[in-house]
Formats: structure tokens, sequence, C-alpha cells
């Protein structure tokens, strides 16, 4: 939906994407059931902006906080992400249908 060589999502807030995904959702008749996020990456150390990025990630999709996970870890140096050259994040969203 968001190809990275489309010149409207340039350097575009990943919150409006995120925004834009949920209308997404929406007309697809889709809810959020629960998000886990896990964040790979030497430095900054973000636990401090967890609870902050919960409130967002919540507030944006329109759900409560308690259905956002996020954790935070290091690569113990190995790889690119261990020698602090990138990061690198996963996420799991759980979904309902409410068609029927």
């Amino acid at each position: 939906h968001f190809p990275d060589n489309d010149e409207r999502y340039k350097d575009i807030s990943s919150l409006k994407l995120l925004e834009n995904t949920y209308e997404i959702l929406k007309r697809k008749k889709l809810t959020i059931n629960n998000i886990d996020v896990s964040v790979v990456l030497e430095e900054p150390r973000i636990a401090p902006f967890i609870m902050k990025m919960k409130d967002n990630l919540a507030q944006i999709l329109k759900i409560s906080s308690e259905k956002v996970n996020i954790k935070a870890t290091t690569n113990e140096k190995i790889g690119f992400i261990g020698k602090r050259e990138g990061a690198a994040s996963y996420c799991v969203v759980s979904l309902n249908d409410y068609t029927d």
C-alpha cells in the first residue's frame, strides 16, 4: 500500500502511515485484538519511551494501550544491528473480522 518509490510517501511520518492503515482496516471490517512489537537496536535505549510509544499507537488505532505490547532488545553486538549500522523491528497484529 505504501511503496518506497512513490513520492507521496517520501519523508512521511510513520504515524500518518499508521492512520492510513487504520482506515484500510476499517474498510475491510477488521478490528485489532492486540499488537506485539519487538524493537532490536544497540542504541539508543528506548525503555524510557515505551509507554509513550504504546499510547501513540493506541490513540491512532483507537484501542486501549493495554492491547499494545512493545519490547526492546539488543542484538548482542552481532551483525549490522550489533555494529550500530541499523535497527530492526518486528510486529504481529491479531485481527478480528466483524462482518458476521
